[in-house]
Formats: C-alpha cells, sequence, structure tokens
C-alpha cells in the first residue's frame, strides 16, 4: 500500500490541506490581531485628518468646532447638518469614542455614545499626567499620539488617539475598543477548525475516488503488461479516456499486437529453422545410411569378383569347365551390380524430381498383360501360378514406362517371397475416380512393425533370403517414389494367407484428357 499511487496522493493532499489549515490557523492566531490593530490605527489617523480639516473651516469661519457643531445639531438626527452627519458617520461606522474640548472654554463636544465626563477626565489625565493607565505608544505625531491602553475598570484594551488638533486648542480623545478582537480570532480559528476539518474529510474522499480513477486503468495497464510479458497478446486495454492513459492504452494495444505479429513470425522462422536443421540431420543420418548399405551390397560382389579373378589369374581353372564357371560367376555379379547402380541412379532422380513425368492415357489391364507375359519364363522357373482378375478396360492417366516398373516390381517381389501354394493373384479395379491395383502373394506374413520400412532403401526383412535371388532392396523404394510423383497411394497389408501390395492410380476421365 505504502507504494501505491493512489494512497501516496491521499496522504500528500491530507498533509497539503493539514498544512494549509494549521498555517491558516497560526497566522490567524499570531497576526490577525496585530493586523486588526494597524488597521484600526489607519482608522484613527484617518478620522484624526477629516476631524482637523472641520476644526480648521470652524475656525475660519470664527465660531471654533464646538460652536460650528452646536450650530448644525439636531438631536433627532433629520435636519442633522454635515458636521454632526460626518461625526455619526465615524462613530457608528468605525465604533469611535469621541470626545473634543475647546482648551479655552473648557467645552466639551460628543459624537458617539459614552460617559462624556470620563472621556473628558481620561483626556485632562493625559495631558497633566495624573493616573496613567497602562498604555503602549504606537504612533507619535506632532499633535498627538496614537497608544494601546488597558482599561482596569472594564478589563478592556482600547485604541485612543489624543492630544491637539492644528489649532492647538482644540483637544481631542478617540478611542476604539480592543477587546472584541481576540474573542473574534478564538471564534475564527474555532470556526476554521470545525470547516477545515469537514473540508478535510470531503476533500480526502474526492481525492480518493480522483485518484482511484486515474490509477484504475494505470493497474489495468500493469495487468495488460504483465500479460505480455507471459506472451499473453489477447488481453486488451479496453479503456475510452482520451488523455495520456488512453494514448498509452492504445499505444499498448498496438505494441501487443505487433509483437504478437512478430513473435509468430519469428516462431514460424524458428519451427522452419527447426524442420531445416532435422531434415539436414536427417538428411545426413541417410547419406551415412546410404554410404554404409551401397557399401554392404557391393562388399560381397566386389569380394567375389576379386577373389574368382585373383583365381583366373593363378591358374586355379585350368580346364575350360573350371574358367567358365569362374567366369559366368564374375559376369553375374558384376550384372548385379550394374543393377543396383541403375536403380540407385534412378531412385535418386525420382527423389530429386529430376525425372519428368511422361503423363498419357492408356489402358491399365493391357500394361498389366503385358508385365505378365514378360515374366513368363522367371514364373516357369518359380513354378507359380499368376492371375490377372480384370476382364474390363481401365484407362488411366500417368507415365506408363514408371508404372510398368512399379508392377514389375510388385510382381517381381511377390515371386521372390511366394511360398504354400505359390499362387500370386493381380487384382485391377476402377470406382470412376481412381484405379486401385493390388498383387497378393501366397506365403509368411511380414511382421507389423516391419511394414512400414519396407519401403526403406536397402531394407530386408530376411537378407539371407534376399541374397539368394540377388535382391538389393531398392525396388519397393522406387516404387514408392514413383507412385508419389505421381501424388498417389501405395502401400502393403497382410492378408489371411499371405501378403497382399497395392498403389492407385488417377483415372483417364478425372483427369479431363
Amino acid at each position: 500500500m505504502k507504494h501505491s499511487i493512489k494512497a501516496r496522493f491521499a496522504i500528500i493532499f491530507v498533509c497539503l490541506m493539514a498544512f494549509v489549515l494549521l498555517t491558516t490557523w497560526c497566522v490567524n492566531n499570531w497576526f490577525l490581531e496585530g493586523f486588526y490593530t494597524r488597521a484600526k490605527v489607519r482608522i484613527l489617523e484617518m478620522a484624526y485628518t477629516e476631524i482637523d480639516q472641520v476644526v480648521a473651516q470652524a475656525n475660519e469661519s470664527g465660531k471654533g468646532i464646538i460652536n460650528y457643531y452646536h450650530d448644525s445639531y439636531d438631536p433627532d438626527f433629520k435636519n442633522e447638518g454635515p458636521v454632526q452627519k460626518m461625526f455619526r458617520t465615524m462613530g457608528e461606522k468605525y465604533n469611535l469614542m469621541m470626545i473634543l474640548i475647546d482648551s479655552t472654554s473648557d467645552e466639551y463636544m460628543m459624537s458617539t455614545s459614552g460617559d462624556p465626563q470620563f472621556l473628558k477626565n481620561r483626556v485632562e489625565d493625559y495631558i497633566f499626567g495624573k493616573d496613567m493607565p497602562q498604555a503602549r505608544v504606537l504612533r507619535k505625531h506632532n499633535n498627538y499620539i496614537i497608544q494601546k491602553t488597558y482599561d482596569k475598570r472594564s478589563d478592556s484594551y482600547y485604541l485612543e488617539s489624543w492630544g491637539y488638533f492644528s489649532d492647538n486648542k482644540t483637544i481631542f480623545l478617540i478611542s476604539i475598543p480592543l477587546s472584541s478582537i481576540r474573542d473574534s480570532v478564538a471564534l475564527s480559528n474555532r470556526f476554521l477548525a470545525y470547516v477545515g476539518s469537514m473540508a478535510l474529510i470531503i476533500g480526502s474522499l474526492f481525492i480518493y475516488f480522483t485518484t482511484k480513477r486515474i490509477t484504475t486503468p494505470i493497474l489495468q495497464l500493469a495487468n495488460l503488461s504483465e500479460k505480455m510479458s507471459g506472451l499473453d497478446f489477447e488481453a486488451k486495454y479496453t479503456g475510452d479516456e482520451k488523455d495520456e492513459i488512453g494514448v498509452l492504452g492504445n499505444s499498448m494495444n498496438q505494441l501487443s499486437d505487433r509483437l504478437k505479429d512478430t513473435i509468430g513470425q519469428l516462431r514460424s522462422a524458428n519451427e522452419e529453422l527447426q524442420n531445416d536443421i532435422a531434415e539436414k540431420v536427417k538428411i545426413d543420418e541417410m547419406r551415412k545410411e546410404f554410404i554404409a548399405n551401397v557399401s554392404h551390397e557391393l562388399k560381397t560382389p566386389i569380394a567375389l569378383i576379386q577373389g574368382y579373378a585373383e583365381g583366373l589369374t593363378e591358374g586355379m581353372a585350368e580346364d575350360p569347365e573350371s574358367r567358365d564357371y569362374y567366369c559366368e560367376v564374375i559376369m553375374d555379379e558384376a550384372n548385379k551390380m550394374n543393377k543396383m547402380v541403375r536403380q540407385l541412379l534412378n531412385l535418386t532422380a525420382l527423389e530429386f524430381g529430376n525425372d519428368d513425368l511422361q503423363l498419357e492415357c492408356f489402358d491399365l489391364t493391357e500394361l498389366i498383360r503385358g508385365v505378365i507375359g514378360s515374366a513368363g519364363i522367371l514364373i516357369q522357373q518359380k513354378e507359380a501360378k499368376v492371375k490377372l482378375e480384370t476382364f474390363d478396360t481401365i484407362r488411366v492417366y500417368a507415365d506408363e514406362f514408371k508404372i510398368e516398373e512399379v508392377i514389375t516390381n510388385y510382381l517381381n517381389n511377390a515371386l521372390n517371397h511366394l511360398g504354400g501354394d505359390r499362387e500370386i493373384v493381380i487384382t485391377a479395379e476402377e470406382n470412376g475416380k481412381e484405379a486401385l491395383v493390388t498383387v497378393f502373394n501366397t506365403g509368411q506374413s511380414i511382421p507389423e512393425e516391419d511394414l512400414p520400412k519396407l519401403w526403406t532403401k536397402f531394407f530386408k526383412v530376411d537378407k539371407a533370403h534376399t541374397r539368394e535371388y540377388g535382391g538389393s532392396g531398392i525396388g519397393l523404394s522406387i516404387v514408392k517414389a514413383i507412385i508419389d510423383s505421381h501424388k498417389k497411394s501405395c502401400g502393403v497389408r497382410n492378408v489371411e494367407g499371405g501378403v497382399e501390395f497395392w498403389f492407385t492410380l488417377d483415372c483417364y476421365q478425372e483427369q479431363g484428357v
């Protein structure tokens, strides 16, 4: 709470209000009375000046101020003269008690209510210096002085101005009571305390709700920045302020959107980079595996060729029959190496897209019959029974040469893995959009965990058996590459009595050619 802007605003406001109220109270208590006294002193000086002018006019008329006053005096104040009016106004307006005494005749004139004899006696005491009350001179002029006097009789303080007017024969005393100022100061301070307390409470509530209105959007912005730091860019500033906070909120919303887009792009780039790295690692592993597999596949034929060639060189085969046998082995192994190299080149071209497809329309059923006919001698050697289950013409749109290679590889694979009744069933059918070709052969099932691996280069379920018929483990990889280049599907599944390979092609009607 001590770090809250709202709390700090409230504390600062309360302290400021309390300071202002305390300062006002101190000023009232210590300086108001002095200010009041100086104001009254100026009133006494102003009263002297005005009365002195009237005295001068009275003397010029030859009557004197006393006679001049009595000539215009009206006890009912209905037809009062200017002199009477001036004295009455000054007395009522400034609460003055005045007495003027003609020193030549000892007559006096009162302008306000009061005890004229008391005032007259006090003037005489001042003049003759008898029974002087406690007094402190505040101002001293040529003809009069102004002093602050304490009256024991009334237990009160007065401001008094006494002396002579400029005619040097008119004595005066003007008195203003000061007793009320202290009560006024105390009352003013008490009233200020009540009003100040209420103002402090109301002001505190006002500043609390005002600062709450200011700090609420700030807290919302803080919460928004915290969510942004947690990469949550869905949160938005929803305030409708038009001030600096509103501008900041809109800027944070724009920042959030830009960060979201930027981080999204960075994530995409990072994912692409990770994929590229993974792909490069995979390619590198495949390259290492490829080199190892090629080396392994070439090792045996090279060793056989080298061994039989050395035997011929050393004369181990002296008779023609032995030489012919040695030469047949060398040629057979060389043919196997040549076949594997051609398959690898073909597969590489397919995988890297360097072997363009020659798409055309042809009869798939006729193509299958041609492949079976070409493999007739091999079928007889394997003692296999091959059956084609289709009688309709199926026209497809594909590369005829490569599809022939697919069917040939499937048929050779089935012949090399025959078992049981040694039957092969090739089926071709269409559903209007696609043609489906399946090649079934009787024999042992393939382990389920090995089915996805059959399309990998050089993978062999039974390596010894594969070596017997000269397989390299590349044929099915070529099938997969060819079908992928046609953007179609191929697969293998274990079925009752054997294994079934399949692939699909687009029918001619779907191509719209």
